[in-house]
């Protein structure tokens, strides 16, 4: 009776933790205070609403009416596979005012280039601006700044990454524009904003990632040389990226670097000794802010939390 008891004992234990496992992996609910200072980043669609990018878009919008984003970020590679010709180009029907249609979506979204737009015009994209109410692009590089409550704001820097990747440079026939663009001028400019900058929470955007766990892409040598010390100087608080199409979160050395998840279609997800977090699935990245408080929320194509972090201070 006594083995039968332990028997039945140990079964009991491993079926709770086998439980609990699976709950842990069972996406949740998206919980957003809508009182805060909210607003999404989306990268790497542009497959004229194929794969996952219509229904990534339905979630956006289905959380979007709930919570009124401020605004919504696309970090780049918002056309596959070789950007757009010129403003009138059709990509820029069913690639993107087909697709993010839901009323709670049209706000203002903020635009940075990837490698795939370097392929194109990049030019186009930037004078799609003076089309589209809600496309703003003012530069290859720009910035914005935000309140946050009657007291707190929020500057967020956006940034042009493709010129500093030596493949692009090298490649004059397949990215025409990279090797034209001055990156020490931008590294200038970038320093100066934050130098400036007083504003509570400070983050920066590019497309490619600085730190990133991919078989395909992985880190950014470039990134790491010339922009990650800059970041560090100035105590930005997040870096956000897309180009590897999956969800991560790294941390290192007490910094983190967030890559949004692909909006369209997702690539396998690894795991090294910095990483909080990574997978595969689809989605977006919503941002929730309030006075002391930054979560970081990556929700996938249903519309379900997948991970959330908060930094306080």
């Amino acid at each position: 009776m006594n083995n039968q008891i332990r028997i039945l004992f140990a079964l009991f234990l491993s079926l709770q933790f086998g439980f609990s496992a699976m709950a842990q992996l069972i996406p949740k609910s998206v919980s957003v205070d809508k009182g805060a200072y909210n607003f999404f980043i989306i990268s790497d669609v542009g497959r004229n609403g194929y794969y996952q990018q219509r229904t990534v878009a339905n979630a956006m919008g289905d959380l979007a009416e709930k919570i009124h984003p401020n605004f919504i970020i696309s970090s780049g590679d918002t056309f596959h596979y070789n950007g757009v010709r010129s403003t009138s180009d059709p990509l820029w029907y069913s690639n993107f005012e087909s697709v993010y249609t839901h009323p709670e979506l049209l706000v203002d979204w903020y635009i940075i280039l990837g490698n795939h737009e370097y392929r194109g015009n990049t030019q186009a994209v930037l004078d799609y601006t003076k089309i589209s109410r809600r496309w703003n692009m003012p530069g290859r590089y720009y910035t914005i700044a935000g309140q946050v409550d009657s007291v707190n704001s929020i500057r967020i820097v956006f940034i042009d990454t493709a010129p500093f990747v030596q493949e692009y440079r090298k490649k004059a026939d397949k990215y025409p524009d990279a090797s034209q663009q001055d990156t020490n001028k931008q590294l200038q400019w970038i320093d100066s904003v934050l130098a400036s900058s007083h504003e509570k929470w400070k983050i920066v955007v590019g497309h490619h990632p600085v730190y990133s766990v991919d078989t395909k892409h992985g880190n950014t040598d470039e990134l790491i040389a010339q922009l990650d010390p800059v970041l560090r100087k100035y105590k930005v608080d997040f870096y956000f990226a897309g180009h590897i199409h999956n969800a991560q979160h790294i941390q290192k050395d007490g910094f983190d670097y967030i890559v949004s998840p692909s909006g369209s279609l997702g690539r396998p997800a690894f795991n090294g000794p910095d990483t909080k977090f990574s997978n595969a699935s689809e989605g977006f990245t919503v941002c929730s802010v309030s006075g002391n408080s930054f979560a970081v929320i990556f929700v996938n194509e249903k519309g379900q939390q997948l991970y959330r972090y908060e930094k306080k201070k």
